[in-house]
């Protein structure tokens, strides 16, 4: 029912009220304005620690590509790279780099007010590191904000925090089977948005398709001891594969 009712809503809200195509237009604004070249989701529920690798494959498959509708080079960046962690492991990661890094990642934060357990009082610590993230990143702390808290003037650098890194922020009542489908249905739907903006085809994933013809060509010569006809590299890796696997009789 969340997959329906999110399709719905793609299909009759008026633009400026319809989350996949602000959602959309957003990146589109990050990627092709801003020169962003990567996207990170970061859910606040371990429940939902693969949802950034289902994104991966839903977001670059999709609109992966360099040629337009016409067959025609696009000449403009299309899907950025999309990865992500569970907030607790990427707080001891990445969230240096997104907070103090040369690079700027725009952040989609997806949390949920009741919590799957009876820890109560944990969920509560968990959000609050959620939204003291999205707060940070967006206001940062000032040069002066850090001496005035004493800290000595040699750290003052390493202790500022410049702020203005974008997120968006998802919040349900609760993740449930229905709240996933909309979430899925969301992302969908700002694939498809982003894809009518670069004038890509979003269904088709051709890239995929030379890698898996090159392999079914490889694959009876590793088993085998003939000339090999690759580039040299290619050729090298199969000769050190075939010289070091041993074969069961």
């Amino acid at each position: 029912s969340g997959f329906h009712a999110m399709d719905e809503h793609f299909r009759s809200a008026p633009l400026h009220r319809n989350v996949p195509v602000l959602l959309g237009l957003l990146g589109v604004w990050y990627v092709n304005f801003f020169g962003c070249q990567s996207w990170a989701v970061v859910p606040y529920d371990h429940c939902l620690r693969r949802f950034p690798a289902y994104l991966q494959q839903l977001f670059m498959e999709s609109n992966g590509k360099s040629v337009n509708l016409l067959g025609e080079p696009v000449g403009y960046t299309t899907s950025p790279v999309v990865w992500g962690e569970p907030g607790t492991n990427g707080q001891h990661s990445f969230f240096q780099l997104l907070h103090q890094g040369t690079v700027l990642v725009p952040c989609d934060f997806i949390g949920f007010c009741e919590p799957q357990s009876s820890l109560e009082h944990h969920h509560d610590f968990l959000i609050a590191n959620l939204f003291a993230q999205a707060e940070a990143l967006a206001f940062g702390r000032s040069a002066e904000e850090v001496a005035a808290r004493g800290v000595p003037a040699g750290l003052v650098p390493h202790r500022t925090f410049p702020g203005n890194r974008p997120s968006t922020m998802l919040m349900a009542p609760r993740l449930t089977p229905r709240t996933l489908g909309a979430l899925i249905a969301l992302y969908e739907h700002v694939v498809f948005t982003q894809g009518v903006v670069w004038s890509i085809n979003s269904f088709d994933q051709w890239g995929v398709e030379l890698g898996k013809e090159l392999a079914d060509r490889i694959v009876p010569e590793l088993r085998g001891s003939g000339a090999l006809a690759h580039d040299p590299s290619t050729n090298a890796w199969i000769e050190y594969y075939r010289a070091r696997r041993s074969r069961k009789a």
